[in-house]
């Protein structure tokens, strides 16, 4: 086996890493990070402190992550899970990248998008997480729902989290109602100033 790339990803230990399609990486640490990569780049990092404000940084640790290409299932040591919409977590890593091995500067504040979270769905630490695949038997198991992520921990428990369906306006009903909203304001206008057109 031959290395290929090297650097620091976190300040101490990594608890996981998941690699996920585009060439990203994602990893755990026991910094309270979790970070996102591409080659040795940070795309991205999630903290605690700022994404679930009013939680101290170092109340939670994540310990387990997956990345499906649209979301970012992650386990922490308290036993909670959460899920994040994984192209919204895609800010810009100008600068936070760094060479092999050098430290990287502290990520900017940013408000990834999380659509699903469970405080202390197993009573202790997530061990693993794996989102459910999209094969004939994966759509079975996942009804109408968006997405299933699977979460293991040390309480011996297999669980299955399921993302709702997030619901959408079609386009057209959209545009059908942006003429509406235009064809009131020309009326309410004609109403109010006579012989406006």
């Amino acid at each position: 086996m031959k290395k290929t790339l090297e650097f620091r990803a976190h300040n101490g230990e990594i608890e996981d890493i998941a690699l996920g399609p585009d060439n990203k990486v994602v990893t755990a640490g026991r910094d309270f990070q979790c970070c996102v990569w591409q080659q040795d780049q940070l795309v991205t990092g999630l903290r605690w402190h700022e994404n679930l404000p009013g939680i101290p940084d170092k109340a939670y640790r994540y310990q387990a992550c997956r990345d499906s290409g649209t979301f970012l299932g992650l386990g922490t040591v308290t036993g909670s899970v959460a899920i994040h919409i994984a192209f919204s977590l895609q800010v810009s890593g100008a600068g936070l990248g760094g060479s092999p091995l050098a430290p990287r500067s502290p990520s900017p504040p940013m408000c990834p998008q999380r659509l699903y979270y469970v405080k202390e769905a197993h009573g202790i630490v997530v061990t693993d997480v794996a989102f459910v695949p999209e094969s004939q038997p994966g759509r079975e198991l996942l009804g109408g729902h968006e997405a299933a992520l699977l979460s293991v921990a040390v309480d011996s428990r297999c669980k299955l989290h399921l993302l709702p369906t997030r619901r959408s306006l079609p386009v057209w009903l959209l545009l059908l109602l942006c003429a509406g909203l235009i064809v009131a304001t020309i009326l309410l206008l004609q109403l109010a100033f006579p012989g406006f057109l």
